[in-house]
């Protein structure tokens, strides 16, 4: 079983499954391929084809498989905290006025 606590994009084999625990509230989408999506204390079954999203919560449990003999990509993406975007906001504000940051790295 994998946990997902941050960005992650990985393929799920044709024929497999995986199971996966969400840590953080989480968006996942499908970007090739199909898939089923089954989650814990739920009882309806998900088809989702490439572009479609459904949104995870925390301490879920999912089991994922690609649908159609084929693999298929699928990307969590755990939504930014209030305070990181506040300081891109700020970032992109003071690039726009000309005000130099630092020299563009940042520490996650």
């Amino acid at each position: 079983m994998r946990e997902i606590s941050s960005d992650i994009t990985f393929e799920v084999e044709a024929h497999q499954v995986a199971s996966v625990r969400v840590s953080r509230s989480t968006r996942l989408t499908v970007h090739c391929g199909a898939v089923w999506l089954t989650r814990s204390d739920d009882t309806a079954d998900y088809w989702l084809e490439p572009g479609q999203t459904v949104r995870l919560r925390r301490g879920e449990r999912l089991w994922i498989g690609a649908e159609q003999g084929a693999p298929a990509w699928v990307a969590f993406a755990t939504p930014q905290r209030v305070s990181e975007r506040a300081l891109d906001w700020a970032a992109r504000t003071a690039a726009r006025l000309g005000v130099h940051t630092g020299d563009g790295w940042r520490t996650v």
